[in-house]
């Protein structure tokens, strides 16, 4: 949405900048530690409004960047109908940038935009036009695909500029010319793990839900050594957790399970690197698993822990390849994911692949990379000189 008007002055103090969410918590590891921190660090005045359970009056200071909550709406279409509402929100928090972070905060984004004359940065997270698959009809679906492409690429032109998390984003918005890539590599540091004998402990960072293998990872657990244990750090997303735990009693695994809930990340890191192989288990048939590059990749790389991946999730498959941190496998295969736990029983395995994960994450899939890109941008957009060697931590 480029505007007349030019660069914002490079006199103005500290550019206000709007992370704006429609679903995305108020600590959100990318929009907020990631995005909005490193923003901070270069001298921006970062908010981010976003949706909670109670809405709060006073902002909270999270990484440098305030919070401000508003009532979630829960569903697509309460969601699609409180767009003009946050679009109002956003427009009167007079930021000179609006970033947002979901399809329906990109259209709020867009009309705060035009209302108020800040300038727009989408952040494309998913490949969202393969988001409708398995919930509309096969015959319709190439119809709504298309309609949401078309979506993409006009909100993508009327923005300032569109920010992707990860490879393979690009074509709805126009192809690799008009976006910049700012990917979820690896945040922060923590004393990685010492592999030693003795029982394994698997881990599983982040979102659980079906689709992301819970059933799987039970049953491959079953067939794993009775010493084995699972460590869960994250909520589940898709309603299923009581059947998870049926499921698990079924089994005889409840015992053997840990789960910590959502934890701050730093205080995940901390707990990750008391396991001893990180699993990544999207099922397959889905856009967006083969298309996945999530922070637990990089979490577990960072932490030195080894990493069984499906083969068929091209970005992280590439990845682990690249780093030599881990395994691929059928994610679809209880008996091939616990092949792959048995192989790596060996400590010395773990701390070979551990280790070459953590040099990995340290020296070609850090953040800090990713946050020189997106500040640049952003100095691009608003003509404010950051400060020397924002983002680099």
């Amino acid at each position: 949405m480029p505007r007349d008007g030019g660069l914002i002055p490079v006199w103005l103090a500290r550019p206000k900048i709007l992370l704006l969410s429609a679903a995305h918590p108020p600590a959100d590891i990318r929009v907020v530690l990631k995005e909005g921190a490193c923003l901070a660090e270069a001298g921006y005045a970062v908010s981010h409004l976003c949706p909670a359970p109670i809405s709060g009056s006073a902002p909270v200071l999270v990484a440098g960047v305030a919070i401000t909550t508003f009532p979630a709406r829960r569903g697509r279409l309460r969601r699609f109908l409180g767009i003009p509402r946050l679009a109002m929100r956003a427009a009167g928090q007079r930021a000179e940038v609006i970033h947002a972070s979901e399809p329906d905060a990109w259209a709020a984004a867009l009309l705060a935009g035009w209302w108020s004359g800040a300038r727009v940065i989408l952040d494309v997270h998913e490949h969202y036009p393969t988001r409708l698959d398995g919930s509309v009809p096969a015959w319709l679906l190439p119809v709504l695909r298309g309609l949401l492409h078309g979506a993409c690429w006009a909100m993508g032109r009327a923005a300032d500029a569109v920010v992707v998390a990860k490879d393979g984003l690009e074509a709805p918005f126009g192809g690799e010319a008009r976006v910049v890539k700012v990917r979820n590599y690896a945040l922060g540091d923590v004393a990685p793990r010492i592999h030693t004998a003795g029982p394994v402990t698997l881990l599983h960072l982040g979102a659980l839900t079906r689709a992301r293998g819970w059933p799987q990872m039970l049953e491959a657990l079953a067939l794993c050594p009775p010493e084995t244990r699972l460590c869960l750090i994250g909520r589940f997303t898709d309603d299923s957790e009581a059947e998870f735990w049926a499921r698990a009693e079924a089994l005889g695994l409840t015992a053997r399970i840990e789960a910590m809930g959502w934890l701050p990340h730093a205080a995940a890191l901390a707990a990750a690197s008391c396991c001893d192989i990180a699993l990544i288990l999207f099922q397959p048939g889905a856009e967006n698993h083969r298309l996945a590059l999530p922070h637990k990749l990089f979490d577990a790389m960072l932490v030195g822990l080894p990493v069984i991946a499906p083969a068929e999730a091209e970005e992280v498959a590439a990845v682990i390849e690249a780093a030599g941190c881990g395994a691929l496998v059928d994610s679809a295969d209880p008996e091939a994911i616990a092949e792959e736990v048995l192989r790596m029983a060996n400590p010395m395995r773990r701390a070979v692949l551990g280790q070459a994960g953590r040099e990995a994450a340290l020296a070609h899939f850090s953040w800090p990379g990713e946050a020189a890109r997106l500040v640049a941008l952003y100095g691009r957009l608003t003509g404010f000189m950051p400060r020397p060697n924002a983002g680099t931590r």
